[in-house]
């Protein structure tokens, strides 16, 4: 009898458990499914400290980012593999969908960084909220749901590449970095059935050529203006898309 009380006992806790990360997943699912929204990204911790990062993006694709890179303020609109940078010079093409170059990423040491590989670089990767936040789900061990929160450790595979993403890999060169020491959790806050916020925390060491640095990053992603963001592309930045 004990140990049919226990199996139930465990079998009914893994369920609730299901149901907190199945919440959640809808709740990303419910942003996706909006017409637009806007979000602020910030990024704590080693080589990745920088201004907050302010986006839009419409159910359609089109998206709007503007992030800061030393002293420059970096603008961009790009959809389906295809988008344009605002430079000194006016507004350049993007192709998201090219294999970087050689030594690209973020403009490098030394001279002033360029805002059309650094934006390149960046976003061809990029997911948006609903789209990231269902990723990393997918990347969890149990997700439960405390207070006004929903959180949960990531597996170890999971912080191992949440912990490489967005962490400087030079235009795409080279192997891989190797991970180490891996872990990371996860915490959730829903409004309305829909994401509001999340925050991502990853830590471990890399190690790229022989050299070891260890990492210790969290980001925040705070979501606002569901349904009622707009989006203009001005027309030079249309005609580098089209």
């Amino acid at each position: 009898m004990k140990s049919l009380i226990a199996c139930t006992t465990l079998l009914a806790a893994a369920s609730l458990l299901a149901a907190d990360k199945d919440d959640v997943t809808s709740a990303a699912q419910k942003l996706a499914d909006a017409d637009n929204y806007s979000w602020t990204t910030t990024v704590e911790g080693g080589q990745n400290n920088a201004a907050p990062t302010h986006s839009k993006t419409q159910k359609d694709g089109l998206t709007w980012t503007e992030m800061t890179m030393r002293d420059n303020t970096a603008e961009a609109f790009f959809k389906g593999g295809k988008g344009a940078v605002k430079t000194e010079d006016g507004w350049t093409a993007l192709d998201l969908t090219a294999t970087p170059a050689r030594g690209g990423g973020g403009g490098g040491g030394g001279g002033g960084a360029n805002p059309a590989r650094f934006m390149g670089a960046r976003l061809r990767n990029f997911k948006a909220p609903a789209a990231q936040a269902e990723d990393i789900v997918g990347k969890t061990k149990d997700i439960t749901k405390a207070d006004d929160a929903y959180a949960g450790d990531l597996t170890e595979e999971g912080a191992k590449s949440l912990l490489t993403m967005g962490g400087g890999r030079r235009g795409g060169q080279g192997a891989a970095p190797a991970v180490s020491n891996a872990k990371g959790s996860v915490k959730f806050w829903i409004k309305d059935g829909a994401i509001t916020k999340y925050v991502l925390k990853v830590s471990g060491t890399v190690t790229r050529n022989g050299d070891d640095r260890d990492v210790d990053r969290t980001t925040t992603v705070e979501i606002k203006d569901v349904g009622t963001t707009k989006i203009t592309v001005p027309d030079d930045a249309k005609a580098k898309m089209s």
